[in-house]
């Protein structure tokens, strides 16, 4: 979902923060997967031929220039982009940002010609600025380990030139120079120096990603309902999968075709809110208490979504199953999944003997419809909750009929049909959702 590039000048420990910033992913959010990738691309004839050309030295900057585009272009569009919308994460080491220092400002073609020549390719969603002193940086360059592990020959490796490459990045990187179009679209943190031990860069590393995937940006290369429809459709095939075990006697635990069973959407979210309600009045109140007061809440939404296409499984297996959009942290997962078994009595858990990490957790039959409708309807989660705080003595019943109205929601009940044709509409008097109208009907059991 997110391309993440890491810059620096060489020998700054670019590639050793690519692995930090990907393990760092892995470890804490619930991307489908993290790829690491590198350009330009060694192993792939554009990238071998705009690496030979800095070699050769016989071309024209803007003939070096456009090598290194061509090569970067074909990476966006055949390697990069369909991992993205697949909800993965791919963490490059250099980008684009290489090359408007590279050849815009050390090579002199200018950063706007630079950024013209690479429009095409994708945007990074955030770029992390590695820097360290030229001297250190051409130490580790020409130690054996480094030189052994890549061919650092075509860099030109002198003390000037590193200093020139670091000070394109100064320049282009630390606000003194505009970020030319479309570039200027993605965050920048930085500079992370790299000029002590390895664990304060990580610190340093952990502390930047951390925060930069919790503020929730929009993925720039992606639309986030197409990753989250995507992963709900695996998770649907998947189920459907393990209902083949009916033939060796082993019965789904669950109707999938109909399972709203004779219910009807709204009267489900408002059965399920006044529930709520009453649990949390009877609690003292806790600050510690995880559980918010309202049921469309992005955690309460997720984690009961989710298990609902899941049969029993753990905390690692419920996180994993989240995707991108619908990531709930782990130390939160685990209040939350103690609070609805605890309290809610929505979810029951077994509990592992060697291990509270390896419990399994699974959503009760009770609560299957409202975990399957929580997914249907989470594109117009925070349109629901607004009309509710509005329409204090209006009955649910109307909401769907009212927000429809609104012309700025168009996208959104797109959204929602393609979600409830994903998981299917769970009233066999409806065998697809194809309109609006058809979707108010459904909404109020007509």
């Amino acid at each position: 979902m997110y391309l993440i590039t890491v810059e620096g000048g060489d020998g700054s420990g670019k590639g050793l923060a690519t692995k930090i910033v990907a393990e760092i992913l892995e470890k804490e959010f619930t991307f489908t997967s993290v790829e690491i990738t590198g350009e330009p691309r060694r192993d792939h004839p554009l990238g071998r031929l705009a690496i030979d050309a800095v070699k050769r030295k016989k071309l024209t900057p803007e003939e070096e220039a456009g090598l290194f585009a061509a090569d970067r272009i074909d990476h966006s569009h055949s390697w990069i982009l369909p991992r993205l919308q697949e909800g993965r994460a791919v963490v490059s080491e250099r980008n684009v940002h290489s090359s408007i220092v590279y050849q815009g400002i050390v090579g002199k073609l200018g950063v706007d010609k630079v950024a013209q020549i690479n429009s095409a390719a994708l945007i990074p969603d955030l770029c992390i600025w590695v820097d360290c002193d030229p001297k250190v940086a051409l130490k580790r360059i020409e130690s054996g380990t480094l030189r052994n592990l890549s061919d650092k020959s075509e860099y030109f490796e002198t003390s000037e030139l590193q200093t020139k490459i670091r000070s394109g990045y100064q320049k282009l990187l630390s606000g003194n120079m505009e970020m030319p179009v479309p570039f200027d679209m993605g965050a920048l943190i930085g500079p992370i120096l790299n000029e002590s031990s390895v664990s304060e860069f990580r610190k340093q590393l952990s502390l930047v990603v951390k925060s930069f995937i919790h503020s929730k940006p929009n993925p720039i290369n992606v639309n986030m309902h197409n990753v989250d429809l995507y992963c709900l459709k695996n998770l649907v095939d998947s189920m459907e999968g393990q209902a083949i075990l009916e033939g060796i006697g082993l019965s789904p635990l669950r109707d999938d075709k109909n399972w709203l069973g004779n219910k009807i959407p709204w009267e489900i979210l408002n059965s399920i809110q006044n529930e709520h309600n009453s649990i949390l009045s009877k609690l003292i109140e806790d600050p510690k208490n995880p559980s918010p007061k309202n049921i469309l809440n992005h955690s309460i939404s997720s984690i009961c979504g989710t298990l609902s296409l899941l049969n029993p499984t753990d905390i690692s297996g419920i996180r994993s199953s989240m995707g991108p959009i619908r990531n709930v942290s782990a130390s939160h997962t685990r209040k939350m999944i103690r609070f609805l078994c605890d309290e809610s009595s929505w979810i029951f858990q077994n509990s592992a003997l060697l291990s509270k990490e390896k419990s399994t957790s699974q959503l009760k039959n009770d609560y299957f419809d409202f975990g399957r409708l929580i997914l249907v309807i989470w594109p117009i989660r925070s349109e629901i909750n607004k009309w509710q705080r509005e329409n204090t003595q209006s009955s649910l019943i109307d909401c769907m009929s009212d927000l429809i109205q609104i012309k700025d929601n168009d996208i959104l009940f797109e959204y929602v049909i393609d979600r409830i044709n994903a998981i299917g509409p769970g009233n066999l008097k409806f065998k697809e959702i194809l309109s609006k109208q058809e979707l108010v009907n459904w909404w109020k059991g007509n």
